[in-house]
């Protein structure tokens, strides 16, 4: 016995609709075989109608379907049906929720690694970048080492100079891999039960995650990113206002590629009294800032700060936290819930967040949105690589500082354990005197000389429940041990600065201690499932 009553079709209307939704009679379905413009209008419209969706879909668009030749392959719609359909919805509603209901998987390749900083910007969509431990950086494209090549630098007087500084680093970046990786393999020798494989991977992965230090900024990766057609709409307004050249071109090759999928949703984008008039707006609002701070605080040094502060917290968060988990659990009102909790003894206290918490069997075993009541704010000044890595997470935010020689550098252990630390501080000086050289008439551009190994000051802004993902993810023994010493710093100064234990108890899955080898493992679980398949 079900309580949904199933919709009737006609045998024709029944073999139209199969090819497009995943069934015809259930409460739930999915649509398949139609262009994303398509299912974008298709919802549009039936926000708006008293109509199934399926209905509406055979009433009003299916005498656009083509339904010559095989019915296997993808069926098309008229886009121009679909357009004006969309249009008509958005300019009478005004609905600019209707562009989260098409979505896009995009390929951007060769960007820098300011710019994919910039891509990767937004909270709403999804994004998956080539990873510095995996790709040596020695392989050419082109002939040429994969590193950004700014036009207006290169037609410049320091043309010659940018590209023979940038060649020296990246011949010094395979020169460590090389020594480095053989350090490592002469220092922890391999497990008799390990393949050659695994210890040849595992060893190559710590040795390329010492030496990305020296990559400049201007090294080319490729991001994978997936949004709606409104992500993509407010990504591209903004980097259309940013002042690093290779963002607003690149907003100009992404726009012509999205518009093949889906144009409808980004027509106002180059309008100039619609989207130039909003990419005006934030560019003047950065200018007018940035002139502001720097004439207020420019002249000023920076205090002497750790590498990781806790800036901001709440402390009473930990009542606050038992208020929420009391709350939909109860048909009391907030306020009640707090001055409750507040003459709980500690015993029942510990009981109620255990309850809450329960047992976690592994990191993906989350509490619920009742930790999402308590926030942290940290100041990190870490390398730019470190940065790359954490700058992804989105349920946060995250701002930095524009990246410069400013703050010094770190040095990696294993490239002093290798003896190669002086040739590791010549990259290191020659990208400060190139990004020097380049300021004072590239002052966006000049960044492309900055090492990875360079530190970059951002803050941190999320609450309990992200930390417990991010901290436990980030602390992981395969991860870099960069910014698991950041995570890790943020987990003492949760327990012990803000005082939040329960919060930092929390979090069963963090990890202290890191192997030698921190791939090993993964390596091993990788082989296992190959020889299983």
């Amino acid at each position: 016995m079900t309580v949904y009553i199933p919709e009737a079709f006609s045998s024709d209307e029944s073999e139209v609709l199969k090819r497009y939704f995943t069934n015809l009679d259930g409460p739930v379905f999915a649509l398949v075989n139609l262009p994303e413009v398509v299912k974008g209008a298709l919802f549009a419209r039936y926000s708006r109608s008293p109509k199934s969706l399926r209905r509406l879909f055979i009433d009003e668009f299916v005498g656009d379907l083509d339904l010559a030749g095989d019915i296997t392959v993808d069926a098309t719609i008229g886009l121009d049906h679909a357009e004006s359909l969309y249009e008509k919805i958005f300019l009478e509603y005004g609905d600019d929720s209707v562009a989260q209901l098409g979505g896009v998987h995009l390929a951007c390749e060769q960007a820098s690694n300011l710019l994919t900083k910039i891509l990767e910007w937004g909270r709403l969509m999804s994004y998956l970048e080539q990873s510095t431990r995996y790709i040596n950086y020695d392989a050419r494209l082109g002939g040429r080492y994969r590193y950004f090549r700014d036009p207006e630098i290169l037609n410049s007087p320091f043309g010659t100079r940018y590209v023979g500084d940038m060649d020296r680093m990246f011949d010094t970046y395979t020169t460590l891999v090389t020594g480095v990786t053989d350090h490592v393999r002469a220092t922890i020798p391999r497990n008799i039960n390990d393949s050659d494989f695994i210890y040849r991977q595992a060893t190559r992965a710590k040795g390329l995650d010492a030496v990305r230090g020296v990559l400049p900024a201007s090294a080319l990766s490729n991001v994978g990113v997936f949004g709606t057609g409104q992500a993509y709409e407010s990504m591209l307004l903004r980097m259309r206002a940013h002042p690093l050249p290779e963002a607003r071109h690149y907003a100009d090759l992404m726009l012509v590629e999205l518009r093949k999928v889906i144009p409808s949703f980004l027509k106002r984008v180059d309008l100039p009294d619609r989207g130039g008039r909003w990419s005006d707006y934030l560019a003047e609002n950065h200018d007018k800032t940035s002139f502001l701070v720097d004439d207020l605080f420019g002249a000023l040094e920076p205090d002497p700060v750790p590498e990781v502060s806790l800036v901001d917290f709440d402390p009473d968060g930990e009542l606050k936290l038992l208020a929420a988990i009391c709350y939909s659990h109860s048909h009391l009102p907030e306020s009640q819930l707090l001055k409750r909790v507040e003459g709980l003894s500690h015993q029942e206290r510990v009981k109620l967040i255990a309850a809450y918490v329960g047992n976690r069997e592994n990191r993906r075993h989350k509490p619920g949105r009742a930790f999402e009541r308590i926030d942290y704010r940290f100041d990190v000044l870490g390398d730019y690589g470190a940065f790359r890595d954490l700058q992804r997470h989105r349920l946060l935010t995250i701002e930095w500082q524009r990246l410069s020689p400013e703050h010094g550098y770190v040095m990696p252990e294993l490239v002093a354990e290798a003896g190669m630390d002086e040739i590791f501080e010549e990259t290191m000086t020659r990208s400060s005197t190139l990004y020097e050289a380049l300021r004072p008439d590239y002052p966006e551009q000049a960044a492309y000389a900055i090492a990875m190994a360079y530190r970059l000051r951002y803050v941190m802004q999320f609450n309990a429940r992200e930390a417990i993902h991010l901290l436990e993810l980030r602390s992981a023994p395969q991860g870099h041990p960069a910014y698991r010493r950041v995570v890790l710093e943020m987990h003492r100064l949760i327990a012990e600065q803000a005082g939040h234990r329960a919060v930092a108890d929390a979090m069963t899955h963090i990890t202290h201690a890191a192997p030698d080898l921190e791939r090993l493992d993964s390596e091993r679980k990788a082989e296992s499932r190959r020889e299983n398949k």
